[in-house]
């Protein structure tokens, strides 16, 4: 489901800021903007789904959209959560297969969609996006290697705080240090691996042990030196 309130103001689907294309001329970043497709998206739409056929990748100028895959109990294992600045889709779309993943937007989003052979001409054109790509590609496979192994050889308190920690470096905290992103705890466990219940668990726990203070959906960051400790980072 897409749903458009108001057309995207230019400052919304600026693109020059993005990390991912600062190897780009500027005739490319013309092209891309010329090529691409700016759409709003409310909170609860879902932007591709797994098993659906891309035409483009997606680059998130505003938001906050949760990356996820469903299991054969329909029980949905998140991936990341991604943001302002990020892009997603494009390794469905390189190697020309189905979406492996669902994108489902959780704070009102600006995605501007970039088509496939705008891709193309950009890595055929330019070798040091081509080489920035695969950087890109390398990191993320070795974050993938560093989950599974977390999935195997990490308690669940380990993971969770360690989840907890990723969450603040990717979005930040507040003056306050108020996690500046705010999950449900069904969320924090599809993220963690584990049961609604373990999280709620263990949040508790840390609370309890003077780690974090909890206000809602809120998680304010205390001791987060006991935290790197407790997830092994």
């Amino acid at each position: 489901m897409r749903s458009s309130v108001y057309t995207p103001l230019p400052e919304e689907t600026d693109l020059s800021g993005f990390k991912f294309f600062r190897h780009l001329t500027d005739t490319e970043i013309g092209k891309l903007n010329y090529d691409k497709t700016c759409q709003v998206y409310k909170k609860g739409s879902v932007v591709y789904r797994e098993g659906s056929r891309l035409t483009g990748f997606y680059c998130i100028t505003k938001g906050i959209l949760k990356i996820y895959k469903t299991g054969i109990d329909g029980k949905e294992q998140i991936i990341r959560f991604v943001k302002g600045g990020d892009i997603i889709a494009f390794r469905s779309l390189l190697s020309q297969e189905l979406a492996c993943t669902t994108a489902k937007v959780i704070d009102d989003a600006v995605l501007c969609q970039i088509p496939y052979n705008t891709l193309l001409y950009l890595l055929q054109n330019n070798w040091r996006f081509s080489h920035w790509m695969i950087q890109i590609l390398c990191r993320e496979l070795r974050e993938a290697n560093d989950y599974i192994t977390d999935i195997a050889q990490k308690t669940v308190r380990e993971r969770l705080a360690e989840v907890l920690l990723l969450l603040k470096d990717s979005f930040d905290v507040d003056e306050n240090n108020v996690l500046q992103i705010a999950l449900t705890r069904e969320e924090l466990a599809n993220m963690v691996g584990t049961a609604t219940e373990s999280v709620i668990r263990l949040l508790s726990e840390f609370k309890q042990d003077g780690l974090i203070d909890l206000k809602g959906r809120k998680i304010r960051f205390i001791d987060i030196n006991t935290l790197r400790r407790m997830a092994s980072i």
